[in-house]
Formats: structure tokens, sequence, C-alpha cells
């Protein structure tokens, strides 16, 4: 989870977003920018929320009490996940102006209704029913970062995953059509940046709503056939089960597909995964990794493991620890298991939390020495690599990389690596 914000709010400035949880949200932040500034809003403070545990909704209501110390005289706006399914919450807490829903964010005629003027004459809650959207917002950002863009091409999830409360705030699975995401990239392009990562919420369920039902691998190779310019496309985290043969195909064959992939794994034990209502068992995505690894041998994942999970046992915990060394895994994000009301987890008999935390703990530890095995295994090789900052990049395995002169932002430049420093490789 991340949060951003800055400062006060000058009554003459632009409004103050801060952002929890994921890098869909943080997305979407950009665009609600766009939108709050075309529509003048100004002396304004907006959260934009996660819910995926109860801690997420515990921070999110810190947030709000600090920022509204920070800044008293402010509207202050609620909206994401959080608000989404909790908006009595929200609106119940008195530091609370309005508390808007995930599709009302991405509408211009929303923060229209915000400026001074309207902000005290329409209703405190203005959330809709999420289940009926049938269409994302995509074409409204033109990306974010200053020198990666990320394009959201999918959002919501048609899956119910039993500790999962995310459909809920983002709606069933909707796909960006192809063609607006071409273009999107184009134009990404023509700004000048380098590298487009592809974001969502359940990539690999992307065009199952659209007239022939393409597949997430159709919409990559499209997007490398269309944009020759483009030098570095990107893909953020997938449910390897749904890889199809475009995708695997891509993987193979175009050296502009980044080698890297964040796995929606979550568990190890079949049991386990089985009381999740994941769509895999434990053997599916080992078998990805030596696929996709034998197409593309520096290929490496990172993953998601929650650490904890209802009724998981020492036994059915040491599967999930194993994965790390029998899918090749890198780049390791562990969550300990944290029931979230209005989920059928929550309801399941409670691993008790020190057991969890020790988990945690474990996971981490072996998630970093296979980092370390990662980066040691670099020393002597070239890279080419995005110079995110003057004295930072990225290899095109996601590996950061530090320079002790200043580098060109924004350029793909070639580099030995010399060595490596805590969780960074040098050059």
């Amino acid at each position: 989870m991340s949060s951003t914000a800055s400062g006060a709010a000058d009554p003459m400035s632009t409004p103050i977003f801060s952002t929890l949880g994921c890098r869909l949200n943080a997305y979407e932040t950009e665009a609600m920018k766009e939108l709050a500034t075309a529509a003048g809003l100004d002396n304004a403070v907006i959260v934009n929320t996660c819910a995926v545990t109860s801690e997420a909704v515990r921070k999110a209501k810190q947030e709000i009490r600090k920022l509204r110390r920070q800044n008293p005289e402010a509207a202050l706006i609620v909206t994401g996940c959080a608000a989404q399914v909790e908006p009595e919450t929200f609106a119940a807490m008195p530091e609370v102006t309005r508390v808007i829903g995930n599709s009302e964010k991405m509408r211009p005629e929303t923060w229209a209704a915000m400026t001074p003027d309207l902000i005290g004459r329409t209703e405190p809650i203005m959330v809709d029913d999420i289940m009926s959207v049938t269409e994302t917002a995509g074409h409204l950002i033109d990306g974010f970062g200053r020198h990666r863009a990320y394009v959201q091409v999918q959002n919501g999830c048609d899956h119910r995953c039993t500790f999962c409360i995310i459909p809920y705030g983002r709606g069933n699975s909707r796909s960006v059509p192809a063609g607006v995401v071409v273009d999107q990239i184009k134009r990404l392009v023509d700004k000048g940046f380098n590298e487009v990562v592809l974001t969502g919420v359940d990539l690999t369920s992307w065009g199952a709503d659209l007239p022939g039902t393409p597949r997430f691998g159709d919409l990559v190779m499209r997007i490398l056939r269309l944009v020759p310019d483009l030098p570095r496309l990107r893909i953020s985290s997938i449910d390897s089960i749904e890889a199809d043969e475009n995708l695997m195909q891509a993987i193979a064959t175009e050296p502009r597909l980044m080698p890297h992939l964040h796995l929606s794994l979550q568990h190890g034990d079949d049991l386990i995964l089985k009381r999740m209502k994941r769509r895999h068992l434990r053997d599916d995505p080992i078998r990805f990794a030596e696929e996709a690894r034998r197409l593309r041998p520096e290929m490496t994942f990172g993953a998601d493991i929650i650490a904890g999970f209802p009724t998981e046992t020492e036994a059915h915990f040491e599967n999930s620890l194993k994965l790390v060394e029998d899918c090749g895994l890198t780049f390791l994000h562990v969550f300990p298991f944290s029931p979230r009301p209005g989920t059928p987890a929550a309801r399941m008999p409670q691993v008790k939390g020190p057991a969890i935390k020790e988990r945690a703990a474990r996971l981490r530890s072996a998630g970093d020495a296979a980092l370390q095995k990662h980066l040691s295994a670099q020393i002597g090789k070239p890279h080419r690599i995005l110079i995110e900052n003057p004295r930072m990049g990225r290899t095109e395995q996601f590996t950061e990389v530090a320079f002790a002169a200043d580098q060109p932002e924004g350029q793909i430049l070639t580099a030995t690596i010399l060595g490596m420093a805590g969780q960074q490789l040098t050059a």
C-alpha cells in the first residue's frame, strides 16, 4: 500500500490529492487531477482510498483526520474502493464533506458539482451501484509518471475470491477497446515516453466483454505491431492460469515486451487455494514459469502471497514458502492475512496473529534471499536501463540500478553492472 499527499491546501492552489493502495488508484488520481483542474476546483483535499483489508480502511480514516487537521477550511472529498464499499462510514466522519464512488470519480460532471457554490447543495454521498457500470473510463487518461506511463486497459473483476472485497469496490470486469488503447499509447510515445505499462484489476480477463471476445495476448501483440516506435511494453500483475497463446508468443518473440511478470499467486497449497476460491492449483504457476523461462530465459517473476489465511497449518504454509524456489520468484509482495468484513474468509476459522506475523516474516526473508541471488547473478552483465532519475534506473527485468554519476533522465542506456548495494544493482 502506498500513500502520497503534500502539505496544506492554499485557497488559490490546485487541490491536494492523497492516494492509498494500488497502482490503478494512483493512475486514477492522475485522471481526477485533470478533471478537478478542468472544473476549476480549488481549496479542496481528495483522498483516494483502498479497501483491500480492514487495515487499509483504518489507514484511510487516519489519513482523512490528518489532512483535515492540516486543512481545516478545505472541502474534503473521499473516493476510491473503501468509499464505494462503505460510503456511510465515511460520510459519518465529521471531517468529510463529500463521498463519491469509483465510477463517479471518473466523470467530468461529478467534479463540476464540487465547486464551492455547488458543493453545499448536492447530496453528501454520490455512490451508485458499481455492478451496473459497463464501461471503463480509460480514454480519459493519457498516462502518468515522468518517464514510465501507465495505461488502464481493464477495470473490475468477475471472480469472487473469498478474501477479496475489490469486486464490490470496482464492479464487474470491463475492457477498454483495443483501438482506444493503441491510440493512447501512440500519444504517449509522441510525448516522449519510452516505456508503457498495461494495468488493470484483472488484466488477463481483458476482452471477454468486447465483440469477438479477444484475449489479452491479442491486445499485447496488436500494440507491439501498431506502435513500432514504442521501445518498451510492460505488463503489471497477471493471473498466469489465463495466459493465452498469443501472450506466450509475445513472450517468446517480442524483445520489446519486458521480461518481468508479477503473478497473482496468493498461496502455494492446493487446499488453501480452493478455500480462497482461486482458479489455479499449486502446479499451474510452476508450469507457467518454467514455460515462460524456456521461451525467454531472462524472464523474472514477482508474486503476491498471503501469509496466515484462515485454516492455514504449518504444512500448508511450507508449500507457500517452497513456492518461492519452485516458481523461481525474484520479487515478493507478502500480505499478512487481515480479515475483511463482508468476505467469506472473514467468517472462517482464523490463524492466530503471532503465527501470521511469524510466517509473513519467513516469507519476506525467503523473498529477500531470492532477490539477493538475482542481483548477484547480474554482476558483470550488460543491461538496458530506463533512467528514472539522475542516479537511478530500472533494467528490463524491473531491477533497480543505482549510478555514481548523473545520467540522462527518461533515456534508455546500456551499462555493465558493477556490483550490488542493498536491494539495488550498481553501475
